[in-house]
This record gives structure tokens, C-alpha cells and sequence, in this order.
């Protein structure tokens, strides 16, 4: 019985990439020396793969950025304004687009799909000229193969790639992306050739917008790629690959229609009704690679359960066409559990993360070809039966207080016109109030302070002197840019989710868990194993004493109940609803004491509220009415004259826009400058939103400084569609990954944009 692998992390064990690109950017180290640190983590992934006695091993999983950005690249579909002449894509080209120039800004990241990956959306038009412009895809392939590894090369399907697209700046939002298909085909059937020609026998297309709500149309673009590359194909055993949800009846219909296909990966895990439609109708001879081990999650897979999965499929497809699989690329899980040695020995039971999964992945297809590891499957049951029955998983009185909540809507009690009036009152911001959305600059030297206060080398005392010198710094800065709403700059935080968790209970963390994001940025989810409450205080000492420096308005900045989920790795043994309001509780504590601290502006980030919105359209109504509900929780009991900030990041918002007002915030800051303003539109449509407001100026995901002109600019496409009154000016995100030099100069320019625009509309009056 034959194993697969859909994708593996990139950054590397002890984030080994993140480090060799970081150093690359900033000019301390050549492009033969982050090639080098590549090669070896490529090595390395399919030395281990292979030792596991995986069989469809994957290659060209591995990405400098991102997996559609380097689609983008392979097809030569770089926007004019970086100034391509063509050849083969180099690093300058590839960066730019990913993390934008001194002259030029990036192209749009938003969300892959529910996940907390990012990726660099396409620019297309029908002016775009494609070319084959990457040999990456061959390049890795051949050099597996040099070391005696046999690879399935993995491409992003056309289909998917073309609707993850959009349409370019100057191109009408109505141009169907569908239309380019002709004109990449061809590129892939020279990558194809290529591939073939180099000694592939195998080939995986990556399609996962097949589990989207496709209209006819959109089905019928998949039958007519397919059909195209299909002599081109000839020779090859070719995947169309799946993941994150249940494949409608229609979408499954057109996946097992496909020509030239030899087999189908489908996401087991998350897409539960799939399984049926494989037993109501399977192709005869073809292969079903079946994604039983979960790619997004780190919980030690339920072996036998598995199993008698497969078994069950085993009996539709047939013994030799069965391939066991992840439901996803490991990608969204960390690295190794061989790593953590710091998680105590219950816990870690419970745990596999993904070096872990590809031995669960080759134990489960010996097991259906009769080769049964007895102990490996009885050591799994027995940590199965340890987490249901640990008395660390269930508190009885933090059930019942959640329990409580499912008979009110937990809204604030005065609307949130007359709230912005008693808080203007108290606050006396001037028109267009400045801020920034909490974090700044995480120096060497702080992170140095952090890391040895956790392995107890400074004292307590010197850890709090450290950070509160920190602290004051920023607050100086701040007034000396003379923004009206201030931030501490979170210098005793190194993640905004991890921080809360550290201070929760039912929580546990990892020392190398760490996760892309995007580009070189990691994250390490904490493990939601066991029911949520907060023991103390957790953000008043370090807001107190912010506040104490300056007589300016201070914002609490904690993060929401609904991020705090999605970023976390959740316990899948009871609803994620459940798991949310209970963290929604404990947040609301941490509101209630920061207003009682004398706090009178309380932000709580929900800034992936929009990133764990269903995939399918007939799930979004419940998780909507229950994450609004999580975050109207927190804040239910403040005074009016409190004002409630949050924040969201780096997602389409506009299909959400009414719950988004139904959060009842008085005030939310929201990416939007490298969306290319699309969030706009929706006011330009006629939607009235009467809370404050602050649409990003200007993107710091990029080290790229705005002039105050183009901010000035951005501002005024703003006032366009919304009342003075409600509009705030801030950057689209936190500042942490940003350095003090593009900082200063970029909030310098946002003030004098503000102060400019201010000046003008009181001369107007």
C-alpha cells in the first residue's frame, strides 16, 4: 500500500530559511549563500521523507515566498511597474513583487483560503504577455532526483490559479480571468514537456478552489484545461489535488471527468461528506489518494479510526488504487515534536506535528497492506484514551459560565452614535485622529532582553526596567510625531496571540513550533488542549503604567476571542464555537479591569475574524453569528464613554461588511492600501456605517516609505465615500516587523498628510 505527502514546511526546524532570506534582504549574506541554506532543506525533506518509506514524495513544495507567486513567476506574469525585460525571473524581480521596492509597492497578500498562510495574488489583464519564465518546478525535480529521490513535481492547477487572481489596476473589475486560460496552457505544457523529459513519472496539480462554491462556468474551465493539457499529459500518472473542505456533488462530478487524470487527492479530514460521494460513484482503475491525517492541525491522528476509514474505501477503489495521505500540505503545521522538550510528557502524547504525520501517513499503509506496527497502533490508542479521560481538559465551572451565554446577544446598551459623543467628550480628538494599530519595532536588543528573561539570566526587576524604558521610548516617539491616540509598542510581547495564551489556562506552548505566515514571518500557535479561563490580569500592569507617561489618550491592546482561535491550534473534541465564547470570557475580564485601571480606549485585534469565514457560503451565516457574538461578549459591559477599537488585516472584508457593523466597535482599523482600496467600494455601493473608521494608509508589510503626498492622497479617496467625522488615519497593520528608520519617516508623513488634509477642510468650511 502506497503513501503521499500533499506538501511539507519550508522554514526548516529552527526556522533555518526565515533567517538565510532575512539575511539576504538586508544585504548580509549573497544569493549563493540563501541558496545554499535552500538546497540543504530540500535535502533534508526528502532524505527524511524518504527514510520514512513515503512513496509519492513531493517536490517544488518548497517556496522562497509563496507557492503563487512562484506560479506567477513560472508564467512571466509580472506587472509592468517592476520593470521586467523578460528571461528568467531573479531574486530582485521575485522580491520586489512580494515585498515591493523603493520605488514601487507590492503586489496585494490576502489569506490562503481559511488559513493563516498569505499569499501574492496575481495581476492580470488581457495585455498580459506570459512567458516561461521559471524553471523552478524542473530545476527542484532534477535535483531530488540527483540525490536519488523520485518526486511527484506539484504545480498550482491553471484553473485555481487564474480565480486566485484579480484583475489588474486599470482593467475592468468585470474582465473574466477565465479567459486567459488559452494563453497559459501553453507554458504548461512546456513545463510539462520538460518534466517529462527530465524522467517524471508523476505529476501533481494542485486545485484546490474545487471546493468553492463554482458556478457551471467555473467547472466547465477545469473539463477545458484538462482536455487541453491532455496529450501533453500522455505518458504521465497525473493528481489533481484537493484540500480544506467537502467537494460538492457537482465539483466531484467534474474532478472524476477529468481527462488524462489517473487520480484524485480529497481532504478526508475537514471534507466528511466527501467520503460518500467516493462510495455512490468512484472511476473504475483510477487512484484515490486519501487525506486521512490532518495537515492543519497537531493532534496525534486516531489510527484505528483511520483505518477502518480506509479499509471502508479500500473495498470502493480497490486494494492497489488506495494511496494514504495528509488532508492538506503540512505547511500549516509545525515542524517536529523531536524538537520540544520543554511540553510535558501528557501533553506531547497527544501531539504529531509534521515529521510525526508522515510516519502516521507510511504506518497506516503498511497497516492496510497487512504490516501492522501493533505496538506504534496500541501506543496511539493509549494516548487517544489519556486525552479523553486527563482531568486537565475539562473545568466544569468555565463550561457552565459558557454554557450561559447562548440566551442574549450581549449587546452594548446604547447605540453607537451617542457612545462616539460621550467619548469625544472625554477624549477631545481632533478630525482625522491619528494612531497606529499597537505593535512597534521589535529591536535585537529587546528580543535579546525577552529570551533571557524566559531562561532566567536577568532578574525580574531588570526584565520590568528593560521593557518599561522600552515603552517610554515609544511613547516619546509617538508625541514627538504627535499622534493623538498612543500605542506602548507590545515590547513585552513577541506574538499577540502566544502572549494571551502564556496567561490563559488550557493552554500549552511549544519552544520550535513554529509556522510560515508569509515570506520570512513564522508564527507559533499556542495548543488549545483543555477549557479556557484567565486566572489574573494579564495586559493592566504594562497599559497602567504606558498611561502614566503620557497625559495622551493610551489604547489596551489585547487581542479578540475569535483570533485568538484561529491562530491557535484548536482541540477538536468539542465544537470551536464552544471553545471561543470561553475564551471570550476571559478576555471580557481583561476589558472590565483595564477600564477600571483608568483605560479609556481598549482595542481587542480581531484581526482573523474574516480568516475563519467557511469556505462554502451555506456555513457562514452560523460561524458569523457566533465569532460576532464572541467579540460583542468582551465589551458588553463597559461605559459608554469607553471606546472599543479593533482591528482586521489582510482579507477580502466586503463580503462580511454587515457583520462587521454588527460587532457594534466604536471604532475598527482595517487593511486596505494594498488591496488597492477594494475595501472602499463598499461604501462607494451605498453602505452606511456610522462607527469610526480607519482603512490602512499605507502597507507596512513592505520597508517601502510613502510620501505624504501619496497618504494625503489615499485620504482623500477615503473622505470620498465616508464622513469626516468617522475617519481615522493609521498604517494597515502593526509595526513589529518594520525597523525604526522606515517608521519614523512613514508615521511622520501620515501626521503631516492628517495635519494637511485637517488645515484644508477647515478652510472649506
Amino acid at each position: 500500500m502506497a503513501s503521499h505527502i500533499v506538501g511539507y514546511p519550508r522554514m526548516g526546524p529552527k526556522r533555518e530559511l526565515k533567517f538565510a532570506l532575512e539575511s539576504f534582504w538586508d544585504k548580509k549574506s549573497s544569493a549563493e549563500d540563501l541558496k545554499k541554506v535552500a538546497a540543504d532543506l530540500r535535502s533534508s525533506i526528502w532524505k527524511q521523507m524518504s527514510g520514512a518509506g513515503i512513496k509519492y514524495i513531493p517536490s517544488n513544495t518548497f517556496s522562497y515566498y509563496d507557492q503563487v507567486l512562484d506560479t506567477t513567476s513560472m508564467l512571466g506574469a509580472v506587472p509592468p511597474r517592476y520593470n521586467w525585460t523578460g528571461g528568467e525571473i531573479g531574486y530582485d524581480t521575485y522580491f520586489s513583487m512580494a515585498r515591493g521596492n523603493a520605488s514601487v509597492p507590492a503586489m496585494e497578500m490576502t489569506k490562503w483560503f481559511d488559513t493563516n498562510y498569505h499569499f501574492i495574488v496575481p495581476e492580470l489583464g488581457p495585455d498580459v504577455k506570459f512567458s516561461y519564465a521559471s524553471h523552478k518546478a524542473v530545476d527542484e525535480f532534477k535535483e531530488a532526483k540527483a540525490l536519488g529521490v523520485d518526486t511527484v513535481p506539484v504545480l498550482i492547477g491553471p484553473v485555481s490559479y487564474l480565480l486566485l487572481s484579480k484583475p489588474a489596476k486599470g482593467v475592468e473589475k468585470t474582465f473574466s480571468l477565465l479567459s486567459l486560460l488559452p494563453k497559459i496552457i501553453p507554458i504548461y505544457k512546456e513545463v510539462i514537456s520538460e518534466l517529462k523529459a527530465a524522467g517524471a513519472s508523476w505529476i501533481q496539480f494542485d486545485e484546490p478552489t474545487l471546493v468553492l462554491d463554482l458556478d457551471s462556468q467555473q467547472l466547465q474551465a477545469f473539463t477545458a484545461a484538462y482536455a487541453d493539457l491532455e496529450s501533453t499529459l500522455s505518458g504521465l500518472n497525473v493528481l489533481i489535488e484537493t484540500y480544506f473542505a467537502d467537494l460538492t456533488p457537482e465539483a466531484y462530478k467534474t474532478l472524476i471527468g477529468l481527462k488524462g487524470v489517473t487520480a484524485y487527492g480529497l481532504d478526508l479530514v475537514r471534507g466528511t461528506q466527501t467520503t460518500d460521494l467516493v462510495k455512490k460513484d468512484f472511476p473504475k482503475g483510477k487512484y484515490l489518494f486519501a487525506g486521512v491525517v490532518d495537515g492543519r492541525n497537531i493532534w496525534a491522528n486516531d489510527l484505528a479510526s483511520s483505518l477502518s476509514t480506509l479499509q471502508a474505501l479500500e473495498a470502493v477503489v480497490g486494494k492497489d488504487k488506495l494511496v494514504v495521505s495528509t488532508s492538506c500540505s503540512l505547511l500549516h503545521t509545525a515542524v517536529d515534536l523531536v524538537n520540544e522538550t520543554k511540553l510535558d510528557d501528557e501533553i506531547k502524547s497527544w501531539l504529531a506535528f509534521a515529521a510525526q504525520k508522515v510516519v502516521e501517513v507510511n504506518a497506516l499503509a503498511k497497516a492496510l497492506a497487512g504490516q501492522k506496527d501493533e505496538a506504534f497502533f496500541s501506543s496511539n490508542a493509549a494516548a487517544q484514551a489519556s486525552r479523553k479521560s486527563s482531568p486537565r481538559v475539562t473545568n466544569a465551572a468555565v463550561q457552565k459560565a459558557a454554557d450561559t451565554l447562548k440566551g442574549s446577544d450581549h449587546r452594548r446598551a446604547t447605540n453607537v452614535s451617542a457612545r462616539l459623543d460621550a467619548q469625544q467628550k472625554k477624549l477631545n480628538l481632533p478630525i482625522l485622529p491619528t494612531t497606529t494599530i499597537g505593535s512597534f519595532p521589535q529591536t535585537v536588543e529587546l528580543r535579546r532582553v525577552r529570551r533571557e528573561f524566559k531562561a532566567n539570566k536577568i532578574s525580574e526587576d531588570d526584565y520590568v526596567k528593560a521593557i518599561k524604558e522600552e515603552i517610554k521610548k515609544v511613547v516619546n516617539l509617538q508625541e514627538e510625531l504627535d499622534i493623538d491616540v498612543l500605542v506602548h509598542g507590545e515590547p513585552e510581547r513577541n506574538d499577540m496571540v502566544e502572549y494571551f495564551g502564556e496567561q490563559l489556562s488550557g493552554f500549552a506552548f511549544t519552544v520550535n513550533g513554529w509556522v510560515q505566515s508569509y515570506g520570512s514571518r513564522c508564527v507559533k500557535p499556542p495548543i488549545i488542549y483543555g477549557d479556557v479561563s484567565r486566572p489574573k490580569a494579564m495586559t493592566v500592569f504594562w497599559s497602567s503604567t504606558a498611561q502614566s507617561m503620557t497625559k495622551r489618550p493610551m489604547k489596551g491592546m489585547l487581542t479578540g476571542p475569535v483570533t485568538i482561535l484561529n491562530w491557535s491550534f484548536v482541540r477538536n473534541d468539542q465544537p470551536r464555537f464552544e471553545t471561543c465564547y470561553q475564551i471570550a470570557l476571559a478576555i471580557k475580564d481583561e476589558v472590565e479591569d483595564l477600564e477600571k485601571a483608568g483605560i479609556n480606549v481598549i482595542q481587542i485585534d480581531e484581526a482573523a475574524l474574516r480568516e475563519g469565514l467557511p469556505l462554502r457560503k451555506s456555513e457562514h451565516a452560523f460561524y458569523l453569528k457566533w465569532a460576532v457574538h464572541s467579540f460583542r461578549i468582551t465589551n458588553c459591559g463597559v461605559k459608554d464613554t469607553t471606546q472599543i477599537h479593533t482591528h482586521m488585516c489582510y482579507s477580502n472584508f466586503n463580503d462580511i461588511i454587515h457583520s462587521i457593523i454588527d460587532m457594534d466597535a466604536d471604532v475598527i482599523t482595517i487593511e486596505n492600501s494594498r488591496s488597492d482600496e477594494k475595501l472602499l467600494s463598499v461604501f462607494r455601493e451605498g453602505v452606511k456605517y456610522g462607527a469610526g473608521i480607519g482603512p490602512g494608509v499605507y502597507d507596512i508589510h513592505s520597508p517601502r516609505i510613502p510620501s505624504t503626498e501619496e497618504i494625503a492622497d489615499r485620504i482623500n479617496k477615503m473622505l470620498a465615500v465616508l464622513e469626516t467625522n468617522i475617519l481615522w488615519v493609521n498604517p494597515d497593520c502593526g509595526l513589529k516587523t518594520r525597523k525604526y528608520q522606515e517608521v519614523k519617516p512613514a508615521l511622520n508623513n501620515m501626521v503631516a498628510a492628517a495635519k494637511q488634509l485637517r488645515t484644508k477642510l477647515a478652510s472649506a468650511k
